[in-house]
């Protein structure tokens, strides 16, 4: 079972800090919790990879080039990569496009709570890359995925291939280039041999905008 992080849903929602929903949604919020609990089939799958970087602003990432300053940024100093990727199941799509048919609002509470969700599991999979990186004397960057700044979309296909993600974890990539289920998640993260001080929770809750490894 994957951990609620009720917070993160209300953030997700359009809730502000401290913000609560009344009675009624609450109630509404658990009972979906819970159908979503039921629904989640989590999957992951990782590999490490060597990484070059033989231009500035490019990469070589398991004879994948990638031309991109922000990943750039985020890698410098990285001689290899985990690539990872992460899904929730088909059955949270099926859920959500049920409710989508009979209550909408019931599908906008699915949205964030399935969002919180996969953001939870894919903490849960960093930190077990983190202790397996330590064991080789390595530490992990934050994960980068494609569609984060000029990391382009179009690489989901790449990372999907180098994992053989339709095999291991049922997880396909559409015309559009967008994930199959779709409370689904590919990432590249570095090892370096330096660590370097990141909030575990992102960027998105991390005040220091001027850091190198920024999304």
């Amino acid at each position: 079972m994957i951990a609620f992080d009720r917070g993160e849903a209300l953030r997700y929602l359009g809730y502000k800090a401290g913000q609560q929903p009344d009675e009624a949604v609450e109630e509404r919020l658990l009972r979906c919790v819970s159908e979503m609990q039921n629904a989640v089939q989590p999957k992951s799958v990782f590999r490490a990879f060597p990484l070059a970087q033989p231009a500035e602003g490019t990469l070589e990432l398991a004879g994948v080039t990638v031309c991109s300053k922000n990943l750039s940024r985020n890698l410098k100093g990285c001689g290899s990569i985990y690539l990872m990727a992460a899904t929730l199941g088909i059955g949270v799509d099926r859920l959500i496009a049920r409710a989508s048919a009979v209550r909408m609002s019931d599908a906008v509470l699915y949205q964030a709570i399935a969002a919180a969700m996969i953001e939870t599991y894919c903490d849960t999979v960093n930190d077990a890359l983190r202790q397996e990186a330590a064991r080789a004397g390595l530490y992990c960057r934050p994960r980068f995925s494609p569609g984060y700044g000029d990391f382009r979309l179009e690489h989901q296909r790449d990372l999907c291939r180098l994992l053989d993600t339709p095999r291991k974890i049922g997880l396909t990539v559409t015309e559009s280039c967008l994930l199959a289920p779709v409370k689904s998640v590919t990432a590249v993260i570095g090892l370096s041999s330096e660590p370097q001080p990141c909030h575990r929770k992102g960027c998105e809750e991390c005040g220091k905008t001027d850091c190198a490894y920024r999304r």
